[in-house]
C-alpha cells in the first residue's frame, strides 16, 4: 500500500476521516449513556440535565456528520491535476477499520483443531495481517485494485481453514460507515469482505475521476473505471444482503450504482465531443438526443438520492449536484435545438424528408398547430420554436445555478461555477442574436427533448479469476478435506511392517490419499490403521498434498523397513446434530437455540392423521440460518407487538451487537 504518511490530498482526506469517525464514536457512546440514564432514572432532576447535556451531544453529532459531508463533496482532491473545465465527478472515499490482530486466536485454533504446531504459521499470520494494513491504503491504480481484490481473495481462504460456522473464534472486525461514520463492530468475516468489496468500488471510483477528461484515452479509462466500479457495488448488493452498515445497504448501494453508471455517462458524453461539435443539422441531432439522456439519468439519480431511507444518509450535496447536473444537460439539449432551428434553414438542395424524420426524432409532441416539416419551410415558425428552446434552455441554466448557489459545499467549486455560468452566457446571447420584435406574439412552449444514445453503458462485472492468489496457510493441506467445517481426529502414528512385500490395503482419492480395501488381520490394522483414515505423513515427511503414485513410491522406496505413517480419521458431524431447531435473536452477538429432537420416523404411525406442528417450531425451521446470521441490522422479532423504531443513523450502536 501506500505510504499512510505521506502528505497527499487524497491522504489527508482519509487521516480527517479516521479522525471523524472517532469524534463521532464519542459521541454516540456518551448518546447512549445519556439515554439509558434517562430510561433509568426518575429524578426529575436528573431527567432535565440529562436532557440538556442530550441536546448538546446531539448537537455535535449534527456538526461532525456535516464535517464528514465535507469531505464526501471534496471532489477537488481527487480529479486530474490538469487544468480542466468540465464538471467536477464524485468518487467514493475508502472505508475506514481499525487493526485487527490475528496471531492469537488463528494459532490457538491450529492448535486445536488442526493439532499442529501453531509456531509454525507465525509468518503466515504475519503475512495476512501485512496484506491487511496495506488495504488500508491503496494507492489509486490497477496495482491498488489487485492488492485488495487479493486480500479479499485470501479472506475466502481464510474463512474456509478458521470459521467454523458453529461459532466465533474471537477476532472482531470494525469498520466505519463512511457516510454516517458510525462503527460496526461484529466477529463475522463477511463483514470484512463485504467491506473490502466496497473500498474496491470506491477506488475504481477514485481511479475514474483522476483520469484526464481531456484525451480520447482518459475518458475511456473514465468510462471503463466507473463500469467496474457500478460491478463492483451490483457484485456486493446481490451477494451481501444483510449489511449491517447503511453504507452497504441494498437500497443505498442501488442510488450508487445509478450514480456509477450516469457519470460513465456524462463521460462517453464527453468524449463524443471532445473534438468539438460540428454546427451541423444531423451532428446536432445526435448530439441533442445524446445530452438529453445525460439529463434525464441523472434526474433519476436525483430522484432515487430523495427516497426514504437513502435520503437520510446521503451526502445533501450528492443529492443537489445531481439535480444541477439535470438542469445543466436539459439546457444543453434545449441550447442545440434551438441551434438546429436557428442557423440551419432549409435550402433546395437539402433533403426534406430525412430532416424531416431526424427532427420529428426529438420530440414526443410538437406544439399544437404545427407540423415539423411546416417548421422546417418556415422561417417565423423556425425562429419562434427556436427562442423558445432558447427560453427553455435559460430557465434550466438558472435553475442550476440557484440550486448550486444555496448549497454551501457545491458554492465553493469554483469551476462549477465557472461551467455554469458560462453556459448560461452562451444561451443569453443566442437569445440576443435573434430579434426581439415578435416576443410578445410567441406562445409557443418548448417541447421536451426525447433521449436517445447509441452507447450502450451497463455494469462490468468484477473478473477475480485474473487475480492469482496463493492460499497463505497452504501447508495445512488441501482445502476440500483440512477446512474448520471439517473434524477429525487426532494424527495419530502408525507403525507399518511390511508383510512379504505387500501392503494389506490399497489407496485411493486425490491429495491427500485414503486407506481403502485394509486387511483386517494384518499388521497395519493391528497396530491402528482403519478403513478411510487419511496419511498425512510417511517417515516424518508431510504428504498431504501428495496423490495415490507418489505415497506409494515414498511407502515402497522404504524397503523391508519398518515405517511411521500418521493418519488421521474424519469424525462424522451429521450424527451430532439435531434435524430442527428454534432460534431466537434479536440483534444479539450471541444465538440462543431450542433444540428440539426430532422423532423416529419408523416409528409414526402413518394411518393416523399428523398433528400441525407449533408456529414456533415453523418459524424455527423456516428461517433458522437467517436468524442466527450476524450480518442483519438490529430489528424486532417477527410478530412482536412492538412498535418498530425508525433507525436514525447513529442509532445502531444502540444495540450490543453493534458495538461489542
Amino acid at each position: 500500500g501506500c505510504n499512510p504518511l505521506a502528505e497527499t490530498g487524497r491522504s489527508k482526506l482519509q487521516n480527517q476521516r479516521a479522525v471523524l469517525n472517532q469524534q463521532i464514536l464519542r459521541a454516540v457512546r456518551m448518546r447512549a449513556g445519556a439515554e439509558n440514564l434517562l430510561r433509568a432514572t426518575t429524578n426529575n432532576k436528573v431527567r432535565e440535565q440529562v436532557l440538556l447535556e442530550l441536546s448538546f451531544v446531539n448537537s455535535d453529532l449534527q456538526i461532525l456528520k456535516e464535517e464528514l459531508e465535507g469531505l464526501n463533496i471534496s471532489v477537488e482532491v481527487y480529479q486530474n491535476a490538469e487544468e480542466t473545465f468540465s464538471i467536477p465527478l464524485v468518487p467514493l472515499g475508502l472505508k475506514e477499520t481499525k487493526d485487527v490482530d490475528f496471531t492469537l486466536p488463528l494459532k490457538d485454533f491450529i492448535l486445536e483443531h488442526y493439532s499442529q504446531d501453531s509456531s509454525e504459521y507465525e509468518d503466515e499470520i504475519a503475512d495476512l495481517m501485512d496484506l491487511r494494513q496495506a488495504c488500508r491504503t491503496p494507492s489509486r491504480d490497477e496495482a491498488g485494485i489487485e492488492m485488495l481484490i487479493s486480500y479479499f481473495l485470501q479472506l475466502g481462504y481464510v474463512e474456509n481453514r478458521f470459521f467454523p460456522p458453529t461459532r466465533h473464534i474471537g477476532v472482531l472486525f470494525t469498520w466505519y460507515d463512511s457516510f454516517t461514520g458510525v462503527p460496526v463492530c461484529q466477529q463475522n468475516l463477511l463483514l470484512e469482505k463485504a467491506s473490502v468489496l466496497f473500498n474496491i468500488g470506491a477506488l475504481y471510483t477514485q481511479i475514474g475521476t483522476r483520469c484526464n477528461r481531456q484525451t480520447q484515452a482518459g475518458l475511456e479509462n473514465a468510462v471503463d473505471a466507473f463500469q467496474k466500479a457500478a460491478g463492483v457495488l451490483s457484485y456486493l448488493k446481490e451477494t451481501f444482503t444483510h449489511t449491517p452498515s447503511y453504507d452497504m445497504s441494498p437500497a443505498m448501494l442501488n442510488v450508487l450504482v445509478k450514480m456509477m453508471l450516469a457519470q460513465a455517462r456524462e463521460c462517453v458524453f464527453e468524449q463524443i465531443g471532445l473534438s468539438g461539435i460540428r454546427n451541423e443539422f444531423f451532428t446536432l441531432v445526435k448530439m441533442t438526443q445524446e445530452v438529453a439522456k445525460v439529463g434525464e439519468v441523472y434526474m433519476l439519480v436525483n430522484t432515487a438520492m430523495n427516497q426514504e431511507p437513502v435520503k437520510e444518509n446521503i451526502p445533501y450535496s450528492w443529492s443537489k449536484l445531481a439535480q444541477i447536473k439535470s438542469d445543466h444537460y436539459k439546457a444543453l439539449a434545449h441550447y442545440f435545438t434551438a441551434t438546429i432551428l436557428c442557423d440551419h434553414e432549409l435550402q433546395p438542395g437539402d433533403d426534406e424528408d430525412q430532416q424531416e424524420k431526424a427532427l420529428s426524432q426529438l420530440y414526443d409532441y410538437v406544439p399544437d398547430g404545427l407540423m415539423v416539416l411546416a417548421v422546417l419551410k418556415d422561417k417565423v415558425q423556425r425562429k419562434q420554436l427556436g427562442k423558445a428552446h432558447l427560453r427553455k434552455a435559460i430557465v434550466y441554466h438558472e435553475e442550476a445555478l440557484r440550486v448550486c448557489g444555496l448549497c454551501k459545499k457545491l458554492r465553493n467549486i469554483e469551476v462549477l461555477q465557472e461551467v455554469l455560468t458560462a453556459a448560461h452566457k452562451r444561451s443569453l446571447l443566442k437569445y440576443a442574436q435573434q430579434e426581439t420584435e415578435d416576443d410578445f406574439l410567441s406562445l409557443i412552449q418548448a417541447p421536451d427533448i426525447l433521449p436517445k444514445t447509441e452507447h450502450k453503458i451497463e455494469t462490468i462485472a468484477p473478473q477475480f479469476s485474473k487475480v492469482k492468489v496463493k492460499d497463505f496457510f497452504h501447508k495445512l493441506g488441501p482445502l476440500a478435506v483440512f477446512s474448520a467445517k471439517q473434524r477429525w481426529t487426532a494424527p495419530r502414528t502408525i507403525c507399518l511392517q511390511h508383510e512379504a512385500g505387500e501392503l494389506r490395503f490399497s489407496l485411493k482419492g486425490g491429495s491427500p490419499v485414503q486407506v481403502y480395501c485394509l486387511d483386517p488381520v494384518c499388521s497395519a490394522a493391528s497396530a491402528g490403521l482403519k478403513e478411510g483414515d487419511y496419511i498425512v505423513s510417511v517417515g516424518g515427511m508431510d504428504c498431504k498434498w501428495l496423490g495415490v503414485n507418489e505415497v506409494l513410491e515414498k511407502l515402497k522406496s522404504v524397503g523391508k523397513q519398518p515405517l511411521e505413517l500418521e493418519v488421521i480419521s474424519c469424525q462424522d458431524t451429521a450424527a451430532s446434530l439435531h434435524s430442527k431447531s428454534a432460534t431466537y435473536s434479536m440483534g444479539m452477538q450471541k444465538t440462543y437455540s431450542l433444540i428440539c429432537l426430532a422423532m423416529d420416523e419408523d416409528k409414526i404411525d402413518h394411518t393416523k392423521k399428523a398433528p400441525l406442528k407449533l408456529p414456533f417450531l415453523s418459524w424455527g425451521t423456516k428461517n433458522r440460518q437467517k436468524a442466527a446470521s450476524t450480518l442483519c441490522l438490529p430489528s424486532a422479532v417477527a410478530g412482536s407487538s412492538q412498535v418498530k423504531k425508525k433507525l436514525s443513523p447513529f442509532t445502531l450502536l444502540n444495540t450490543e451487537s453493534s458495538l461489542y
